[in-house]
């Protein structure tokens, strides 16, 4: 029996909080965003596909889309016996179906994204790692995986393309200073690398929306805000301060509302999209379009401008 998620918007816009499903593999407990899971399943008969990374399965078709079936507990290592009491977790994020083997679902939690931590290196395992955040759900501590970091090395193209930069052609170099929060250090490394290819030269990364807020209340008050940030670049998905939270303080705030902000986040779907447009984001757009980010910037740059 399916149990469904509904995709509407589940928590009032902007108040830092976050559901997440808590599953687990070989008996450790594991987390994801509810607003990334479509669907849990029972586990099913799967068809494999030649050639295919280690950790994929095959695929599968529930009803009348065909689904990638990632073996969630290989790729962590796990080398257990599947069974028919497994589920599948089918989630929907940077406009992709994918469908995660776990052992057991344990339930949802409704925490504040500050009671997420970043993991330390030793647990995350730095560049390379997959925790993405440690979450403290009642008694319990429950490691918070980047779904969108496993995807990306699975089936790398369809993660950031700098091809899609290379594709523009020439560009001139741009001293504006641009700030972004995003707390992959994957995804902050292609984005940094594709803008910097793009000739934004001035680049300013934060690990989460709570350290770019602190920032810019840091800005000296007498100095021209726009030569000190002229637009803003947030994810929506972050430890301390997610992108949403960010938002609503920046757009409701009198000094910073005139900078431009960007969601650019694997979440965006209509009811993000709704929710983004309340609480004042400039622009909205889906990782990994690339490319339409940096027009999207060309473009609140130079009306700016004019």
């Amino acid at each position: 029996m399916a149990e469904e998620h509904n995709s509407g918007i589940l928590l009032e816009s902007g108040t830092n909080e976050i559901e997440i499903m808590e599953f687990t593999i070989d008996g450790n407990l594991y987390g994801i965003n509810v607003a990334k899971v479509r669907e849990i399943i029972m586990s099913a008969p799967v068809k494999t596909m030649p050639h295919a990374h280690a950790a994929v399965e095959g695929i599968f078709k529930p009803r009348d889309i065909v689904i990638t079936v990632v073996d969630l507990p290989r790729y962590l290592g796990v080398e257990k016996e599947k069974t028919s009491k497994d589920l599948f977790i089918v989630t929907n994020f940077n406009k992709m179906y994918i469908a995660f083997r776990v052992h057991t679902v344990v339930g949802i939690s409704r925490i504040s994204w500050m009671d997420i931590h970043k993991p330390d290196k030793t647990v995350s395992g730095g560049s390379d790692g997959v925790a993405t955040g440690i979450a403290q759900c009642g008694e319990n501590l429950v490691t918070i995986l980047d779904f969108e970091r496993i995807v990306a090395e699975i089936a790398p193209e369809t993660t950031i393309q700098v091809e899609e930069i290379d594709r523009m052609g020439p560009r001139s170099r741009s001293n504006e200073p641009i700030w972004i929060a995003e707390d992959s250090i994957l995804l902050s490394k292609m984005i940094r690398d594709c803008l910097n290819k793009a000739g934004y030269a001035n680049l300013r990364m934060f690990p989460n929306g709570r350290e770019l807020w602190e920032a810019l209340n840091a800005l000296p008050q007498g100095d021209r805000l726009a030569d000190q940030v002229a637009l803003i670049i947030t994810d929506i998905e972050m430890p301390q301060m997610d992108g949403h939270r960010l938002t609503k303080l920046v757009k409701s705030s009198p000094r910073f509302q005139p900078v431009p902000l960007i969601i650019f986040s694997s979440l965006i779907s209509e009811e993000m999209r709704i929710k983004g447009r309340q609480l004042g984001a400039d622009e909205q757009m889906s990782k990994p379009e690339i490319g339409h980010l940096v027009d999207v910037m060309d473009h609140l740059l130079s009306e700016k401008k004019g």
